[in-house]
């Protein structure tokens, strides 16, 4: 079973080089010899010509699916495309059920709460960022389950802050203008190309489509906020109840409004003189159903993490209480299970794992944290070099954000819901393609905040020798 295209390739080529020299048996004079020797030469060019088409078949396909990383997701599929200061930016999205109601108008609530020139701590660049539907919905706002396509035309380029200067040929520390060098041997020098946070635009435009599936399925919620910015952190927020109104109420983006105001003096503090800061956005998604996620490679967190990750500026991920977890003992970080005495449901009476336990989600809130590095371009001078390996001194020009946080809020909501929508999707087609026919008493107890238990809570028929506690051998590796 030879499967990579390129391991097709050398198997035709060797079959071909064999039938080649292949001898050719005939007895002198005679005609059935010589239509086999024709037959023989037929075949072989017959051969040689189907596998240089096999061979062509299996390099285009290699050339079109390997190594281009501008898509993400399995099932529910995005494919961003554009650069900063091009004629736009967007998004293809695949794999979205038919039957669903999408009107841009639920597209660019999102695209505004991510768009630029909102605030004085975010970038002056003045974008609407208004979004078109180009396919995949109907006139009257009906997805047809074909690729959704979405632009968002670019009209506030200034690219002449990057052209009429040193940073048309210096490396801007920290940023991706060396390492894309490095790389494709070339680069997109106005407005960063494809590493600009504007690249967002398509992922949060799907990341509304899947928003919308999310609440359609299981009034799942996906909300962020900014948690930390520098070490000013964020303490009075509930997790179960606070709202997107109470997030938006402020240009920092923190429901705690007394860490709000320390937050949004720091960053003026930080703006006036030039430079940038980062923090950490806190994101929480409710009434996910337990099950979504996969054992080993394709842990729902892990899948969080890449998604996250990919965003422009993020550096680091926590699922749970993440790193802090480490300083508690098992007794102290485990999250016991207890029945709902209403729902009859299995719960946790904590959430340190952050809604997911081996590698799959466990109906409570999944809470995710994903931190931010300063902003790279900077207005104070920096050391640095050009192209051609010759130190300089290098001042940032240009509009740029001086914290990414605020407008990166709808960008770790959008990654979330996208592979929530993926994970879901996943769970039905694997586990939920049949339905589960054994009998009540032989299903697990349902588990998660959305769910119940026919008939309530179950009752204790016997009571257990010694009590309630229940003793158990575990061997592991």
């Amino acid at each position: 079973k030879i499967r990579h295209p390129s391991c097709i390739s050398r198997l035709f080529v060797n079959i071909c080089l064999q039938l080649l020299v292949l001898p050719t048996v005939a007895r002198p004079n005679s005609s059935i010899g010589s239509h086999r020797k024709a037959l023989r030469i037929k075949m072989k060019f017959l051969f040689l010509g189907s596998a240089t088409a096999l061979m062509a078949s299996a390099a285009n396909a290699f050339t079109l699916t390997m190594g281009t990383g501008n898509a993400y997701g399995r099932l529910f599929r995005i494919s961003t495309w554009g650069e900063s200061h091009g004629g736009g930016v967007g998004v293809t999205l695949d794999g979205c059920p038919p039957r669903i109601a999408l009107t841009r108008e639920d597209i660019q609530v999102d695209l505004d709460r991510r768009r630029p020139g909102q605030s004085r701590i975010t970038t002056p660049r003045n974008e609407a960022d208004a979004v078109e539907i180009l396919s995949g919905v109907t006139p009257h706002g009906i997805t047809i389950g074909t690729p959704i396509g979405m632009l968002v035309r670019n009209k506030d380029q200034r690219s002449g802050d990057y052209l009429d200067n040193d940073m048309k040929v210096a490396y801007r520390p920290s940023h991706a203008d060396a390492t894309y060098d490095a790389k494709y041997g070339v680069r997109a020098i106005a407005g960063g190309g494809r590493s600009s946070a504007r690249e967002t635009i398509g992922r949060v435009a799907a990341g509304a489509v899947a928003r919308k599936i999310l609440d359609k399925y299981n009034g799942i919620e996906v909300l962020a906020y900014v948690s930390k910015v520098q070490d000013i952190e964020a303490t009075d927020v509930d997790h179960s109840t606070f709202t997107m109104e109470e997030v938006d109420s402020n240009i920092v983006r923190c429901p705690d409004e007394a860490a709000a105001e320390k937050m949004l003096e720091r960053i003026d503090e930080i703006r006036k003189s030039g430079n940038s800061i980062g923090g950490v956005v806190t994101c929480v998604a409710r009434n996910v159903p337990a099950g979504l996620g996969a054992p080993v490679f394709d842990k729902l967190e892990a899948d969080l993490a890449k998604a996250c990750m990919s965003i422009p500026a993020a550096k680091g991920f926590e699922s749970g209480d993440g790193f802090a977890g480490t300083l508690l003992t098992g007794k102290d970080h485990n999250d016991e299970f207890y029945i709902d005495p209403e729902t009859g449901a299995t719960r946790t009476r904590t959430n340190r794992s952050g809604g997911i336990q081996g590698g799959i989600s466990n109906g409570e809130d999944i809470v995710v944290h994903v931190a931010f590095k300063p902003t790279s371009t900077i207005g104070q001078a920096q050391n640095t070099v050009t192209r051609d390996g010759q130190e300089v001194e290098l001042r940032g020009k240009g509009r740029h954000d001086p914290c990414v946080l605020p407008r990166a809020v709808p960008m770790v909501e959008a990654m979330v819901a996208l592979t929530l929508v993926d994970h879901l999707m996943m769970q039905q087609a694997q586990c939920e393609l049949f339905p589960n026919e054994a009998a009540v008493e032989d299903l697990p107890n349902p588990m998660g905040t959305t769910a119940h238990r026919e008939g309530g809570p179950a009752q204790r028929e016997v009571e257990q020798v010694g009590g309630s506690s229940v003793d158990q051998r575990i061997d592991e590796e």
